[in-house]
C-alpha cells in the first residue's frame, strides 16, 4: 500500500489546518450577553431512588465471583451514569441479599436509611461455561404488586458477557422508568486513537470500557461517524489523493467502496434514514458543503460562499436541515440551513466556533466556541449548548483547557467531547458529561480525539 508523504497538515484537525487562514481574516463580531436556560437531561423524569443489590450467588463455580463482581459493578456504574436516578449507597442496604422475589422483604429496602422507591435485585450463576442471571425491579412503594419487571439472561461466560448483560439489564431498568427512554449502555463511542504519526479509528463501550482500533490504514484518518443502523462507518482519511471521504463495514470488518473525488473532502454526516452523506469538499476550488448518496455518487453542492464551510450535521429528528460551520463573515460561526441550501441563518454572533452535534430531538446544538477569542482574550475553548428556536445558550465547561468535537448522546441526556487540559492537541482525551454540564468524567487517557457518539 502507498503510504502518503508526511505534511504538517496531515497531523491536525481540519479547523487546526485551516487555523493560519483563519487569522488572517477579521475580529469577531462583538458578543450580547445571553441570558441562560435549562436543558433536559431527563426525558421529564428524575431523582427516582433506587437501590442496586449486589446479585446473589446461585453456584459454586469457582468462575461465578468474578463474573459477577464484574456485573454488579458495571450494573451499579450504568445507573449512576444514567442521569435519572438518585443511586442509594450501598453502605445503606439491608445486610439481607436477596436473590429471587420470595427472599426480598421489601418494605426494609423502602423504610429508612435505604429509603428506596425502587430496587434492582437477582441472582447470578456460571454452569457448564454458561452464565445464567434472573434480574428483578420492585417497586418498594408497592408492597402489594411491588415487581416492576423480570428478565432472564443466559451467555458465554466470559467476563464480557456479565458486562454485557449488566447493560441489557440496565438498559431495561432506564427504559421502564424515563418514561420509555432508551438507555445508552449498549451504545459506542467511536473516536480517532493518535499511534505515533498515524490516527487510526478506534470503538469503544460507551463507558470506555473494550477499546479497540477498527482501521489498520497506516495513515491520519478524522471524524468518524456512524450511520443510524450502526453498519456503516464513515471518515476521511489521507492518501495519495489527499484527504476522502471513506468506508468501513462494521458488518463485514473491512473497507468497502466511497467513491472519490478532486479536492480536500472532510467531516461526513449521515441523514437520519441513513440514504445521505453530508461532508466538506474543496472540489470547486473553496470548501463547501456537498451531499451525496452512501456510496459517494449523485453529488450536490448545497453552498456557495466565499469562506470555508465545514463540519455538516443533519438535525436527527426531520433530516430537513443541517447546521455547519462557516468562515463567510470572518471567524468560523455556527449555522443552520435547509438541506437544499435555502433558509440560512447564523447562529453565533462572535468568537471562534467549532464542531457542530444535533440533539436527538431537533431541538438543541451542541458545539465548541471560544467566545472571546483573540490574543490575549479570557476564557478559552468550551462546550456549549445552543436552543436553536431562541438562539439562547449555556456554557457546560469552564476552565478546564481546550474543549471540542462534543457529540450527543443517543437518550439526548449526555455529551461526549474531547479535552486538552493544557491545550496540546497530543493531549487530548475523551471526557463525557450530562448535558447539563455535571458529572464530568473521563473515559480515555491522552491521544483520544474526535468522538462521535452511536445513534443507538
Amino acid at each position: 500500500m502507498h503510504r502518503p508523504k508526511r505534511t504538517p497538515v496531515s497531523r491536525h484537525s481540519y479547523w487546526h489546518n485551516i487555523v493560519a487562514l483563519l487569522f488572517l481574516l477579521a475580529c469577531a463580531f462583538a458578543l450580547q450577553a445571553q441570558e441562560g436556560f435549562k436543558t433536559e437531561t431527563s426525558s421529564g423524569v428524575s431523582n427516582i431512588r433506587i437501590a442496586v443489590a449486589d446479585f446473589k450467588p446461585a453456584s459454586a463455580d469457582p468462575q461465578t465471583s468474578a463474573f459477577k463482581h464484574t456485573f454488579d459493578a458495571t450494573l451499579y456504574a450504568d445507573l449512576a451514569n444514567a442521569g435519572i436516578f438518585d443511586i442509594v449507597s450501598k453502605s445503606l442496604l439491608p445486610e439481607s441479599t436477596p436473590g429471587a422475589p420470595a427472599e426480598i422483604r421489601i418494605q426494609q429496602w423502602a423504610d429508612a436509611p435505604t429509603s428506596a422507591a425502587m430496587v434492582a435485585f437477582g441472582n447470578f450463576s456460571v454452569q457448564g461455561n454458561r452464565i445464567t442471571c434472573n434480574g428483578f425491579l420492585f417497586d418498594a412503594k408497592n408492597l402489594q404488586y411491588p415487581q416492576v419487571l423480570a428478565k432472564q439472561y443466559n451467555e458465554d461466560a466470559t467476563d464480557d458477557s456479565a458486562r454485557q448483560i449488566a447493560h441489557r439489564f440496565a438498559d431495561e431498568i432506564i427504559f421502564r422508568l424515563s418514561g420509555g427512554s432508551q438507555g445508552i449502555a449498549e451504545s459506542k463511542i467511536y473516536y480517532v486513537k493518535l499511534t505515533g504519526a498515524d490516527k487510526e479509528i478506534w470503538q469503544m463501550d460507551y463507558d470506555g470500557a473494550n477499546q479497540h482500533p477498527l482501521t489498520h490504514l497506516g495513515t491520519v484518518s478524522l471524524s468518524p461517524r456512524i450511520s443510524p443502523d450502526n453498519s456503516r462507518l464513515a471518515f476521511s482519511s489521507l492518501g495519495r489523493d489527499g484527504f476522502q471521504i471513506r468506508m468501513f463495514s462494521l458488518v463485514l470488518n473491512r473497507m468497502v467502496n466511497f467513491s472519490a473525488t478532486g479536492g480536500t473532502n472532510l467531516s461526513p454526516a449521515w441523514s437520519p434514514n441513513g440514504k445521505d452523506i453530508a461532508y466538506s469538499s474543496s472540489r470547486s476550488g473553496d470548501p463547501e458543503i456537498w451531499i451525496s448518496d452512501t456510496n459517494g455518487g449523485t453529488s450536490r453542492r448545497v453552498t456557495s460562499f466565499r469562506g470555508p464551510d465545514v463540519s455538516p450535521v443533519f438535525n436527527p429528528r426531520t433530516g430537513s436541515q443541517i447546521a455547519w460551520i462557516s468562515g463567510r463573515t470572518n471567524l468560523p460561526q455556527l449555522y443552520v440551513m435547509d438541506v437544499d441550501g435555502s433558509n440560512i441563518q447564523r447562529m453565533t454572533d462572535g468568537g471562534y466556533a467549532t464542531s457542530p452535534s444535533w440533539s436527538p430531538n431537533g431541538q438543541f446544538l451542541t458545539f465548541a466556541w471560544d467566545r472571546k477569542y483573540g490574543p490575549g482574550a479570557p476564557g478559552g475553548q468550551d462546550i456549549y449548548v445552543m436552543e436553536i428556536a431562541t438562539k439562547r445558550w449555556i456554557q457546560l465547561t469552564h476552565d478546564g483547557g481546550r474543549c471540542d468535537f462534543p457529540s450527543w448522546s443517543p437518550d439526548g441526556r449526555h455529551i461526549v467531547y474531547a479535552n486538552s487540559p493544557d491545550g496540546k492537541a497530543t493531549h487530548m482525551k475523551i471526557m463525557t458529561m450530562l448535558a447539563d454540564g455535571t458529572q464530568k468524567h473521563e473515559l480515555t487517557g491522552a491521544g483520544a480525539d474526535m468522538p462521535n457518539w452511536s445513534w443507538k
